[in-house]
């Protein structure tokens, strides 16, 4: 039996997916279900109730996870510690993040985390906010990367900056004129938003609410860029992150303007499962995002 058995066993375990088992261990749906079989056959005992619809471990399935992932944390955390001892500072760092921090925040801080350790791997994937959780928590990716992290009992959150909320309109719009703005003067605007599941329209909604604003939502799109193009054939004014416009403003695309009281911002931190075995590699990349560039 080795180690990589073990890892697939439980990996499948938590995706409940041959498919993704697969995915996360480089191998194909076949070579899992191999090893499962593998391992039956050396403990003599059925892992996985394969009769039922829905994906179950059998009792022995239970404790041999259980016992799995003590031995995978062991084997991490011994793997770790050599690496510091030798101050070894490589390997794969698998990142999933929500689009606008990986088009407009990760991107320099990735170069600059490569310039030092150019012996280290750095995989970036897109996703929405939801697919993120699941991706971390299905040990997909190592670090998941999002804005107003939601508490999990299951996940770590390293909060890592404040990014300020702007207005952002047609450079003709008649807001543009205007350096700052009151939260009241947004009501009965036409807006476009993000969808309702996005976190930053959960939390827009909310200041709205608390500062008694109604606005007309004309548009609702998943993400950052299909807001903005919307926004620059004036189809309505939005509020997004300030990092995220940079260019359009310096183009004369899109006209920004300050937000005046409430929290017009946005937080974004980093999450990874919890207990898992932190490698030097992965440790230095979650204190860089800690430091502004």
């Amino acid at each position: 039996m080795q180690i990589e058995s073990l890892k697939v066993f439980c990996d499948l375990t938590e995706t409940e997916s041959f498919t993704k088992a697969a995915q996360i261990n480089g191998v194909t749906q076949s070579a899992v279900s191999q090893t499962i079989s593998s391992l039956e056959r050396q403990f003599k005992s059925l892992l996985i109730e394969r009769s039922k619809k829905n994906f179950r471990l059998t009792a022995e399935g239970e404790v041999l996870y259980d016992f799995s992932k003590q031995i995978l944390q062991t084997y991490d955390a011994l793997h770790s510690k050599l690496q510091e001892i030798k101050e070894i500072i490589s390997g794969n760092i698998r990142v999933a993040t929500i689009y606008s921090i990986g088009l407009h925040v990760l991107p320099p801080y990735v170069k600059e985390f490569l310039k030092k350790f150019p012996t280290v791997n750095v995989h970036v994937e897109y996703r929405r906010p939801n697919q993120v959780y699941e991706d971390v928590l299905g040990n997909v990716v190592d670090l998941g990367m999002v804005a107003y992290p939601t508490r999990d009992a299951k996940l770590e959150i390293v909060p890592i900056r404040k990014d300020p909320l702007v207005l952002i309109c047609h450079p003709q719009h008649a807001l543009a004129r205007h350096k700052s703005l009151k939260a009241k003067a947004l009501s009965g605007l036409k807006f476009v938003s993000f969808e309702r599941d996005i976190p930053t329209r959960k939390a827009l909604d909310k200041l709205f609410k608390d500062h008694g604003v109604s606005v007309e939502h004309v548009m609702e799109f998943d993400n950052i860029e299909t807001v903005k193009r919307a926004v620059e054939i004036d189809s309505g004014v939005a509020i997004v992150p300030q990092e995220t416009i940079k260019q359009e403003v310096a183009n004369g695309t899109l006209a920004a303007v300050r937000l005046e009281e409430g929290e017009f911002y946005r937080t974004l931190g980093v999450i990874y499962k919890k207990n898992k075995v932190l490698s030097p590699a992965i440790k230095q990349f979650i204190a860089l995002l800690k430091e502004p560039l």
